[in-house]
């Protein structure tokens, strides 16, 4: 089973890549997805971030009030790890849950792609044999962040500056899928990746 681990930086097209991928027949485990279950009412998670946070970061029917969360990480990086020390233990877990399940399953798929947004921030990069960086430029970056989530400028680098700088995750990348251009550019890329096979041997 050949496991792909997927990144790039916020706004880059990582949704994009993964959804190309699976078209191609990957099984899909996404990092952002895991993290929404995991702070469902009556998970243990969202207890302990209303514990740190208080009240303020439910909503009125008791769900995780994800814009002011956002809000309120991004402008104090000490919040913001108390809420990664929360969230990351867990989402690995079911992360690794469900690829041992994939393996173990008599029609498991030949391809899966784990997408995880921090994936070198985290370190998981060192437990993978595989690792796809999608890219854009700085410019664009900003544009489509402040375009997809109605940021201004300031707000926009400010998220941007919490992740590795792009230039260090490409020196860590296995393949880089170039997102600068029109949708239309992706697709042979991500076929050309496919086809070039996976990377052995880099991480021992």
């Amino acid at each position: 089973m050949r496991v792909i681990g997927l990144t790039g930086g916020i706004a880059t097209g990582k949704s994009t890549v993964a959804r190309l991928l699976q078209d191609q027949g990957a099984e899909l485990i996404d990092a952002d997805v895991l993290a929404r279950e995991v702070v469902e009412p009556g998970q243990p998670a969202l207890e302990e971030i209303r514990a740190v946070f208080g009240e303020r970061a439910l909503d009125a029917e008791g769900r995780l009030d994800r814009p002011w969360l956002a809000r309120t990480i991004f402008a104090d990086p000490a919040l913001r790890r108390c809420l990664e020390e929360i969230l990351h233990p867990r989402v690995r877990e079911r992360a690794r849950q469900r690829l041992a399940a994939l393996a173990a399953h008599e029609s498991s798929p030949g391809l899966v792609v784990w997408v995880v947004p921090l994936l070198f921030e985290t370190g998981l990069h060192e437990q993978l044999d595989e690792v796809w960086v999608v890219a854009v430029s700085p410019e664009t970056q900003v544009a489509r962040l402040m375009a997809r989530d109605g940021l201004d400028e300031a707000e926009a680098r400010r998220r941007i500056a919490v992740q590795w700088p792009m230039e260090r995750k490409l020196e860590l990348a296995d393949r880089v899928i170039d997102n600068d251009g029109s949708p239309g550019d992706l697709l042979p890329q991500v076929l050309q990746a496919l086809e070039a096979g996976p990377v052995r041997g880099r991480r021992g």
